[in-house]
């Protein structure tokens, strides 16, 4: 039996790491309220979906990197706050029938209601809903192993983009347009740059397992760099905006800046150290959330 259920289910709800999912949500509907008034109903039920299934892809991610030796490997140096794992098989908070059935149970929770929303809402989430549970599932697991594979960071970026938000946007407008998609562009990519700065500390644990992340594929240092790149891209494609149509409030969003700044900077020079990463993994995850949270503001108050 487990040593602490409870805990081990709250690593796996991990708020922290949900926040990725609820700020693209947040700004989805931010969007689709300035296009029309929101149904409180359809939107509750959208964010409980996209909870499960975000619980379902932490507990069924933790079985496949335990097994790949990916979790075990990563030492106690090297673990901060938002890597190595929920480490909930590792610390023996869950067994591991414990941590099948809570994939199981909210896999099947997550997809019962994105069936609820298909059947009377609207049947385009279906396509949406498939590619998310996919996504969510063969992350970590067998046969297309993304993370494993050099993919995970574009999966994230797309999944926790474009396609949450687009997702939330669609089930209250019934449609997707392009400007959704090109918001949330920016928030793919800086909520992409989180796990990416998340991988720096994992590094030497996923070589031996095999994981060929990114930042395994390139080395931190030049993945540092691309770090860099990543967020100054983001911040480019928020400031213009502007010129695509949206409102100039929309620019609240660069709140986000100073925070992406200081991580972009800290990750440059402390790259090798997992420990004094943690503030720069602190600031990406701010930056995310401020961009989403600004930019949703934005939206509202120029409607």
């Amino acid at each position: 039996m487990a040593t602490n259920f409870g805990l081990g289910l709250w690593r796996l709800v991990d708020p922290k790491i949900s926040l990725a999912s609820m700020a693209s949500l947040f700004l989805g509907a931010c969007a689709a309220a300035a296009s029309g008034p929101l149904q409180w109903g359809w939107l509750g039920l959208t964010v409980l979906g996209v909870f499960c299934i975000e619980v379902a892809k932490n507990a069924s991610g933790e079985i496949f990197d335990f097994d790949s030796g990916a979790d075990p490997g990563v030492t106690p140096e090297q673990l901060t706050p938002f890597s190595g794992g929920k480490r909930v098989l590792v610390e023996a908070l869950l067994t591991r029938g414990q941590t099948i059935g809570i994939a199981a149970v909210t896999y099947i929770l997550g997809i019962a209601i994105g069936i609820i929303i298909v059947v009377y809402r609207e049947p385009l989430v279906l396509w949406l809903g498939i590619i998310g549970v996919g996504a969510a599932y063969f992350y970590n697991g067998a046969p297309l192993r993304l993370a494993y594979r050099g993919l995970g960071e574009l999966t994230v970026a797309f999944c926790y983009g474009p396609l949450i938000c687009s997702g939330m946007y669609l089930v209250q407008q019934g449609t997707v347009t392009p400007q959704v998609v090109t918001l949330s562009l920016p928030l793919g990519l800086l909520i992409g740059a989180f796990l990416w700065i998340n991988e720096f500390p994992d590094v030497h644990a996923d070589q031996k397992a095999n994981k060929k992340t990114l930042v395994v594929r390139m080395g931190p240092r030049q993945a540092s760099r691309v770090f860099a790149i990543i967020l100054s891209t983001a911040g480019i494609l928020l400031a213009e905006l502007p010129f695509l149509g949206f409102p100039p409030s929309v620019l609240i969003a660069g709140i986000a800046v100073p925070p992406a700044f200081l991580a972009a900077r800290r990750l440059w020079v402390d790259y090798e150290h997992p420990q004094r990463l943690v503030p720069a993994q602190v600031n990406t995850l701010l930056a995310f959330v401020l961009f989403a949270v600004g930019g949703g503001v934005g939206l509202l108050i120029a409607n």
